[in-house]
This record gives C-alpha cells, sequence and structure tokens, in this order.
C-alpha cells in the first residue's frame, strides 16, 4: 500500500459493517482522521478515529457528523434484500440525506457503495465491455442501488462535485467459492479505490465503476477505474485452490446478479442462502 501524500479527514458510514472493518487499518497507516458513522458503535476506535452514532436518514446528525471533513466513503446502508419500505428509508433516502450534508458542508470528494445488483440481470459478460452499463436491477436492493448511482450523477452535476459510485461486486478478507473468483474486491483494493476518490484525477465528475480486483477469472473491465487512477493488484486466484465450488455451472451463473436474478430469490424477502454471494 502507498501513501496517500494528503492526510484527510474522512467520515466512513457503516463503519461498524465488515467492508469497513478491513478498510479502516489501511486509512489509519496513510494517516487519514477517520469519523466512524454507524448506527452501532465501530468496535475498537484508534488514536485517529472518533465515533460517531446515528442514523445516515437523520439530516441533524449527518450535518454535525461531516462537520470539517474533506470526504466521505459511503458504505452506510442495508446489504441484503429487504422490505422495499426498509430499502428505501435507509439505502435511497440515507444516500441523499448523506449527500445533502456533504454539499452543505463542501464535501468535493464522495465514494458511494453502489452493487453489481444494480445491474443483475445483465450477462455477467456485458461487464467486459468498456462501458457504463444501464440500471437492471434484480431485486429491490439493486433498484435501491441504481437510485444511489442516479443520486450521485445529480449532485456531481448539478454541485460540481467528484462522486464516485462503484459497483462492488463481493467484499471481504478473502473469495469464499467459486463465483467470488470474479467478483472479489480485496481490502487493499478497496483502500486503493479511496485514493482513487480523494485524487484530482476526473474531478468533478460522476464515475461509475467496476469495484473488483484484478482477477484472473475476472468480467469486469477495469478502464473507468483506471481513468480516475484506480488500479487494482491484487487476485483472488491466489486463493482458488481453498475455494469451494459451489453453485458453479447454475442457470442464474451466467448473470452479474447470480442467486438474486434467478426465480428461487424472492423480491422483497431476505432469502439469501450460503451458496450465493454478492
Amino acid at each position: 500500500m502507498s501513501a496517500t501524500p494528503e492526510a484527510h479527514t474522512i467520515a466512513l458510514t457503516g463503519a461498524a459493517g465488515m467492508m469497513a472493518s478491513l478498510l479502516r487499518p489501511y486509512l489509519a497507516e496513510a494517516g487519514h482522521s477517520v469519523r466512524l458513522v454507524d448506527l452501532a458503535e465501530a468496535p475498537h476506535p484508534g488514536p485517529s478515529e472518533s465515533l460517531y452514532v446515528g442514523s445516515v436518514a437523520n439530516a441533524d446528525f449527518m450535518d454535525a457528523a461531516l462537520a470539517g471533513v474533506t470526504a466521505v466513503i459511503h458504505l452506510g446502508g442495508l446489504h441484503r434484500e429487504k422490505t422495499w419500505e426498509e430499502l428505501v428509508a435507509t439505502n435511497i433516502t440515507g444516500t441523499q440525506v448523506t449527500l445533502e450534508a456533504a454539499r452543505r458542508n463542501g464535501v468535493e470528494r464522495v465514494l458511494l457503495a453502489s452493487s453489481t445488483h444494480a445491474v443483475g440481470f445483465h450477462p455477467s459478460a456485458a461487464a467486459g465491455l468498456d462501458t457504463v452499463l444501464a440500471p437492471r436491477p434484480d431485486t429491490y436492493y439493486g433498484v435501491s442501488k441504481a437510485a444511489m448511482e442516479a443520486l450521485g450523477s445529480l449532485y456531481a452535476d448539478k454541485f460540481g462535485m467528484k462522486i464516485v459510485s462503484a459497483r462492488i461486486g463481493t467484499g471481504g478478507e478473502r473469495p469464499d467459492n467459486a463465483r467470488t473468483l470474479s467478483s472479489w474486491l480485496s481490502p487493499a483494493d478497496s483502500y486503493r479505490l479511496v485514493e482513487a476518490t480523494l485524487s484530482d484525477q476526473g474531478a468533478p465528475g460522476h464515475h461509475v465503476l467496476w469495484a473488483v480486483s484484478a482477477n484472473s477469472r475476472g468480467w469486469a473491465d477495469l478502464s473507468a477505474g483506471r481513468r480516475i487512477g484506480f488500479d487494482p493488484q491484487d487476485n483472488a486466484e491466489d486463493f482458488a485452490s481453498s475455494v469451494s465450488s459451489n453453485g458453479e455451472g447454475e442457470a442464474w451463473d451466467r448473470l452479474l446478479g447470480g442467486f438474486w436474478a434467478s426465480s428461487g430469490h424472492q423480491v422483497g424477502v431476505d432469502n439469501y442462502p450460503q451458496l450465493a454471494t454478492k
């Protein structure tokens, strides 16, 4: 990991979650001051971290949490299929409140955690084209991520911000099944994505890109990310010998959304089996 030359004060929403927990050591090593924003207290805050406990959908709380920061990493929200009402309140309204608080506080760099589920009904092969796939969500969750991207586009164009909508494949410390050998985003590469967001490349503007590592079996064209300085280095293939083949070859496996795009996954119901991943 290469340290960012300039230290920033960063608000990290969803700070108690898995992806944020894996990202935090990289932010600390680079010398950034980080505000850990979540409904739950993020565990074991370090000397460069401070806790902000509250909801991303609460405008007054987010105004206070973002006062004086230079960037926002917005990982906060629901990360599975839920009811429409739950997803609207947290993922859509929460994103709008976060972006509006960023705007009011003069924050010019925002990273939004979108998802492949915003485009889940596209064939995986379509992601190999150097184009931004149009929304084709596989669930209400996917709809909420497509709405997140639309909000990012609005705020970038209307207010001159640099906003990165990162279509995350599968986060985690390591890939855990055959599908994730294509879609994995390593913790170190998630930090490289933060570095690209903080850079001046592509500022101002809205940038939709694939947030996956440089996987040998990867389906994604990484050109859009490289244009703003996101150059992933890790490869899921390093873990291939220890990965389960569960789910490989299923009819839904050719789609970006995987099992979420199948008839076995109900809209508005959290019925996600262990073999399927994001």
